[in-house]
């Protein structure tokens, strides 16, 4: 793989809009309050971790093409801009040919579940301008849209492993010379039927929504800020495979720990679920980071809040490198390995630089 290098990165969370809030969250490292989600027909609400309603209305969201569209589009477009910060104007205005891959796995239900009601209770009153939010392209397009790139636009359906997929595909194109840069976004909406369906096999779980996004482009010879090192095989769940020996492969590609490595894993305090990793990672001795602890479960947004949250350590100058762990929910046991190039090179030349913001190389 060419060196691929972040050059941006940006977090929409149950923390709040933007990485400073995101970035707080975690370092308290405390569970975010729960709110109750309301079920049709029961008397339980269950509890969820949603996203915060913005306390004004940013620009963006006047947008022709956000007028109607689901809070997953809403959180996919700030991620996105976030990362991309002041690039953004270089894509509009041509200079660079901007991709995007959006991971999602349940999408947009809450227009889907809208619509099918309508339907069902009355086809006649059944809005035809809902039903392009139901399709799960419709958050790619809609930060394409807004972004104003025609460049190629994929979206990956799957689990929290989908997102590194989705990085990985990113660096593809990058080396092939199809884009000059990638924005990568994972992203989901809360939803009562997908989190009765999780509490249904995990009643300990907490469902959240929001999004994280990276901005990919490709790297020059002494370059600084954080590369993404490499991806390993996505290790599917199998019947004579299953999460235990998935994880383990995932961890066996993975560098071993070091004292200025970073581990950021997708453990939760649930122990049926976190098992696998936990034993795949025993050997760690390191620093490590678990996002879903503090976030609660977020399916492809939770995979994007690990490589955010380890890239965000690493922008401060704290680690060398980090790996990211994913085990899935469903599907696949998959990892990430970023190196921090201002730590290599700060260390050479005995400088301590201090770091701020959400920006990583010009």
């Amino acid at each position: 793989m060419s060196l691929i290098v972040v050059r941006g990165y940006g977090a929409v969370s149950p923390a709040g809009w933007g990485i400073a809030a995101f970035r707080e969250a975690l370092a308290k490292g405390e569970p975010l309050e729960t709110k109750p989600l309301i079920r049709p027909g029961w008397l339980r609400a269950l509890p969820i971790r949603p996203v915060p309603p913005l306390p004004h209305r940013p620009s963006f969201m006047a947008h022709a093409r956000l007028r109607r569209a689901s809070a997953i589009s809403q959180y996919a477009v700030a991620a996105a801009i976030e990362a991309l910060g002041s690039d953004l104007h270089k894509v509009s205005e041509g200079s660079v040919r901007l991709g995007v891959v959006c991971c999602v796995l349940s999408g947009g239900v809450n227009y889907s579940s809208r619509f099918y009601s309508e339907t069902l209770q009355d086809p006649t009153s059944a809005s035809p301008l809902v039903f392009p939010e139901t399709v799960f392209n419709a958050p790619a397009s809609h930060v394409a849209a807004l972004l104003g790139t025609t460049e190629i636009n994929y979206t990956m359906v799957g689990d929290s492993g989908t997102f590194l997929l989705g990085l990985a595909l990113a660096a593809e194109w990058l080396s092939d010379g199809q884009v000059d840069g990638c924005v990568v976004v994972g992203a989901e909406e809360r939803d009562w039927l997908t989190a009765d369906a999780f509490h249904r096999f995990e009643p300990g779980i907490t469902m959240s929504d929001g999004a994280g996004a990276l901005y990919l482009s490709r790297g020059v010879e002494r370059d600084s800020g954080i590369q993404l090192s490499g991806i390993t095989d996505a290790h599917p769940f199998l019947q004579k495979r299953g999460r235990v020996l998935a994880s383990r492969a995932m961890r066996a590609q993975l560098p071993d720990s070091s004292p200025n490595h970073l581990l950021c894993d997708g453990t939760q305090q649930l122990p049926r679920l976190d098992a696998a990793e936990i034993a795949s990672w025993a050997d760690w001795t390191g620093p490590r980071l678990s996002p879903k602890e503090v976030f609660g479960e977020s399916l492809a947004a939770s995979g994007a809040w690990q490589c955010v949250a380890a890239i965000d350590a690493l922008r401060a100058n704290r680690y060398a490198a980090a790996n990211v762990s994913v085990v899935g929910c469903n599907q696949q046991a998959i990892g990430a390995h970023f190196v921090n190039l201002n730590f290599l090179q700060t260390q050479r030349s005995g400088l301590t630089p201090s770091a701020t913001g959400a920006r990583i190389a010009d």
